[in-house]
């Protein structure tokens, strides 16, 4: 088996599929992009994904992005790790509504506040756009609260779990940037305890994005 994993520092799309290569112990070689050095508009990338995005992954020369498609595939490629989706219809069918809606709803709110905080100079920060996309967070982590169904969120361990953690674990850390942006209140005790497991887990803890470390 030869899977080359290109990714990218930080993105929780690539950490999804980050943590479901380790998850499932496939062998993989990763190739660490740069945004910055414009790695992702490199014609030998582009070739492989012409939106010039990552995650993408090349397969025994078959590529493949889009982060939730990739997760799917890692799932049903043979690998000696557990599944990340259950083999039960009626439970598969859960997780893939809890990836979705992870990517529909909470995603969107995580988007809206990158793009103030991360991609907007402070001077030009919209006091309006931060706060609906706060309470907008509030609102679906509320929503999870409710929704959790033990440990983790569809019960084990799975795709659902690594595809709301990157996301929450991001916009946390960015939500520090803005004093007075304390969304860690915001977190229910069921999704806090969940999210202080997934934090410990070794797979969160190998894959933890290298420029965080710093």
């Amino acid at each position: 088996m030869s899977l080359v994993f290109h990714a990218a520092s930080g993105s929780p799309y690539v950490w999804r599929v980050w943590l479901a290569l380790e998850h499932r112990r496939v062998p993989y070689e990763l190739k660490m992009l740069s945004f910055d050095r414009g790695d992702l508009k490199a014609p030998e990338f582009t070739a492989l994904n012409p939106r010039g995005r990552v995650p993408t992954i090349m397969h025994d020369g078959f590529a493949l992005y889009e982060s939730a498609a990739i997760v799917e595939y890692i799932d049903e490629i043979d690998a000696p790790g557990p599944r990340l989706f259950p083999t039960d219809p009626r439970g598969r069918a859960v997780v893939r509504r809890m990836v979705r809606e992870a990517d529909q709803y909470f995603a969107e709110a995580l988007e809206a506040v990158a793009a103030q905080l991360l991609f907007t100079p402070q001077a030009q920060w919209s006091e309006s756009a931060i706060a609906h996309a706060s309470t907008a967070l509030s609102d679906e982590l509320a929503r999870w609260e409710q929704t959790i169904a033990g440990e983790y969120l569809a019960g084990a361990l799975s795709a659902a779990d690594f595809t709301l953690y990157p996301e929450l674990a991001l916009v946390l850390r960015i939500a520090k940037r803005k004093e007075g942006l304390n969304l860690d209140t915001a977190l229910g005790p069921r999704i806090a305890a969940w999210r202080d497991c997934m934090q410990a887990l070794d797979v969160v803890q190998r894959t933890w994005p290298p420029h965080w470390r710093k």
